[in-house]
Parts: structure tokens; sequence; C-alpha cells
């Protein structure tokens, strides 16, 4: 459906990633899926040789200077690759904001260029094995000594810890400061002595070198706090758009592979002597599967089209909410029927859905869980409805009894 809304350099652009998805070795992908490859760095390389890392960042640091609108095709044409290598290529995305909008012109040439030439490799560190959801509830410390901070303490869950060459590290500079007030965000080199201490067994998304780092009093140069000191909760919250709009790109183009899959084997395969795809059982849930795709497919857009517009922070902070929650879930709805149509077969390694099911269920998950979505998204709603002086017409009052005020009853 969004065929048509392309203009010709979108279209471009995304042939230009449909070569990279083609270029990429079979087996890389088996072997990444089988633990056997922790951390895929020559696929970033390749994409930094297409120039299709960073694509919203300025081409002066090696980006194209492109909108959310462009990078969205990207993603989501992507997605038909596993989710590990979507992942370790939206890093360069969700890292480089921070860079691009709170970075001082030396960070940027010292690690975003580099980045976008896939000469180094970035991971965002931002879960403690205490923490989960409650980010702000960070106990990892940055103690300032002279022109140095002193960091102590862990973090978890980190896509491409194992080939990351630094973290993005959000530590607490102040105990006295109100909790969204009290974070730092840091570049931390992994030589200055980061720790990787345990590298996860995953259900899915494997290969992407997801790992828990240990910071024993590790010693980061004060040019390497992003931002000013206390700033690390505007920052969190500006890196949760690319963190969610990766995601809910992503994840819909994993979906709409498993759902090509699963359409043509119903027009090859027979049962009772008709190919399946004529019972209503199967084609029921194609036409209930792309609808929903094309719906959240829409949504993505929509919320793409409004971050690159510059309106409401508020509505784009809800939106971009929106469209994590409802393109993961949908995407989940969707594999699962893709599965259920190929029956038996798809539950097997001759078909790549069953990896699609393991990718696809971390997504409803991390950048903030799906119930953490539901509090944001609520909590805009209600401001905004609540504040707004409603110039449309008084549709309550419609009601025959409508002026019934002693009926009215609220305590």
């Amino acid at each position: 459906m969004i065929e048509a809304m392309l203009n010709e350099s979108q279209k471009r652009l995304r042939n230009e990633v449909r070569e990279l998805v083609k270029a990429v070795p079979r087996q890389l992908i088996l072997d990444m899926d089988a633990d056997k490859i922790r951390y895929p760095r020559q696929f970033l390389e390749d994409a930094a040789r297409r120039k299709l890392l960073g694509l919203r960042f300025s081409p002066e640091y090696g980006g194209r200077g492109l909108g959310w609108e462009d990078e969205i095709i990207e993603l989501e044409e992507g997605g038909a690759l596993p989710l590990s290598l979507g992942c370790l290529y939206g890093l360069v995305s969700i890292c480089g904001e921070a860079f691009q909008v709170f970075g001082s012109e030396e960070q940027k040439r010292k690690y975003l260029q580099p980045t976008l030439q896939a000469k180094l490799c970035c991971a965002e560190a931002l879960t403690e094995p205490r923490g989960g959801s409650d980010f702000f509830g960070a106990t990892t410390t940055a103690i300032k000594k002279g022109n140095y901070y002193f960091l102590t303490g862990q973090k978890r869950f980190i896509v491409g810890a194992e080939g990351a060459d630094y973290f993005l590290v959000y530590a607490k500079t102040s105990q006295e400061a109100p909790s969204r007030e009290s974070l730092s965000l840091f570049v931390v080199e992994k030589d200055m002595g980061v720790e990787v201490k345990h590298l996860y067994g995953l259900m899915g998304t494997r290969g992407g070198g997801a790992g828990r780092i240990l910071l024993r009093n590790v010693k980061v140069p004060e040019e390497n706090i992003i931002g000013r000191e206390g700033q690390g909760g505007e920052i969190f919250y500006r890196m949760m758009i690319p963190e969610r709009m990766t995601t809910a790109a992503g994840i819909l183009g994993t979906a709409r592979s498993a759902l090509e899959i699963a359409a043509r084997y119903s027009d090859k395969r027979k049962a009772f002597g008709t190919k399946i795809r004529d019972f209503q059982a199967v084609s029921f849930k194609v036409a209930d599967s792309i609808t929903k795709l094309d719906a959240a497919s829409s949504l993505v857009h929509a919320t793409a089209m409004t971050i690159d517009r510059g309106l409401d922070r508020k509505l784009a902070r809800r939106m971009v909410s929106e469209s994590k929650k409802f393109a993961t879930e949908v995407a989940w709805e969707v594999v699962n029927d893709a599965m259920q149509i190929m029956g038996g077969i798809g539950y097997t390694s001759v078909y790549p859905i069953e990896r699609m099911l393991r990718d696809t269920r971390l997504a409803m998950i991390w950048t903030g869980t799906n119930e953490v979505m539901n509090l944001i998204i609520q909590h805009e709603y209600y401001r905004d409805l609540l504040a707004r002086r409603d110039e449309s017409r008084d549709i309550e009052g419609d009601a025959l009894e409508a002026e019934e005020a002693e009926e009215k009853v609220y305590e």
C-alpha cells in the first residue's frame, strides 16, 4: 500500500536496501542463529560501503541528511533479514541520535563519523540487573575527580556488547537531584576497562552479541560526557524515538516476509484436492494479516511524518509509543498466523517462520515493554484531552436527557 506514496528517490533508496539485503550470505544467517557467529561486523561494513548507515545524519559525518520518512522505508525493507541484524543496524541510528542532537563537534568527529563508516561499532547501556523498566532507578554511578569521571556498576541485555568498540552508558552523577536530573550520558570505550561478563543465550534474535557489562571504577575523561551533567533524562527521552521507531519499522518487514512465505505456500499446497488458499480458514487469515500490516505501516509512516515536520512533541511521543506497541503486536499475530497457515511444516527449520516467531517475541519487550507503551499513550491522551478547549460540537449534549445534571454523579 505504501508503494503508491513513495517518490522516485525513495524508490531508489528502497532498491539500494534490497541489494544490501540480497547480498547477505545465507551461511551468515544460519551461523548467527546457531550462535556460531556472535557479532557480524562484516554486515555493518557492507552497509557502510553502500552509504546506508545513519541515513538521517549530516553528510558532513557520512550520512545522507534524510528524514524519518526515508529511514522507515529502509528499516522496513531491511526487516526481511533476521532481527539481530536489524538491531545492530538500528543501533547506529539510536546512538547516532545522541551525538547528532547533543554531542560536541569533537564527539561527532571522533565517534559519529567512524560509526557511520563502520570503523567503530556502538552499543547502548540502559538496563541494569535490578532495573528493567525502572530506567531512572539506575544505580551505576559516575564520580568526578579532577578532569575524569569514575564509573562503577553493571548494565545488561546490551545488544552488540560482544563487538562494540564503545558504549553509551547512563550513570548517576548526583544522589540529591530529582531522578530525571540525576543521570548523565557517557561515551565509554571498551578499552577504558569495560568488562563483558556474560553473553546471553537467547530464544531468538541470536548472533548480535547481547551481553552484560561490568564497570569497575572505569576512568572516563570529562570530554566524553554527552551534553551536560544531569541531562541524561532529556537525552534518554529523545533517544526513545529511534529506539522505538527502528523496532516498529523493522518488525513490520519481518512480519510481511512471513506472510509472503505463507501466502505463496497456500497457493501451492493442496488438501482435499484443492489449494488451501481456497479455504476461508486460510484466505481470511491472509486478508486479516495484510490489513493489519497495512494499518500498522500507515501508523508508522504517519508517525515518521509527524517527527520530520516538527509537530507537537507530546503528540509525537504518543504516536511513537503507539507505533511500537501496535506494530510489534501486529507482527506477532501475523507471524503466528503464517505458521498456522503452513501447519506442521511451518514449525520446522525447513522454512524460516519458526526463527521469525522467535525473533518477533522480543520486539514486544525491548525498548520499553508494550505495557509501558500503554502507560505513555493513555497519559499523553488524557493530558491533551483535558487541557484542550474543545471548539467542536458538544456531542455529550445530544442525549435526550442531557440537561438532567442531577443524574450525572461523579463522586
